[in-house]
């Protein structure tokens, strides 16, 4: 581990308990989950916005 990594984790992780930094881990990981299936909604959406726009 490089010195630069061990002080951006320090700077990330300094003043939290175990279960503190476990707790963060497990809401980032929900946090890009969520953040997926916003932009697969977002992207369904505009391809039936796209659709119905269309004249037959």
């Amino acid at each position: 581990m490089s010195e630069g990594t061990f002080y951006n984790w320090k700077a990330k992780f300094g003043g939290m308990t175990v279960s503190e930094a476990k707790r963060l881990k497990t809401l980032e990981d929900e946090n890009a989950k969520l953040k997926k299936l916003l932009a697969e909604q977002m992207l369904d959406l505009a391809a039936m916005k796209d659709l119905v726009s269309k004249k037959w």
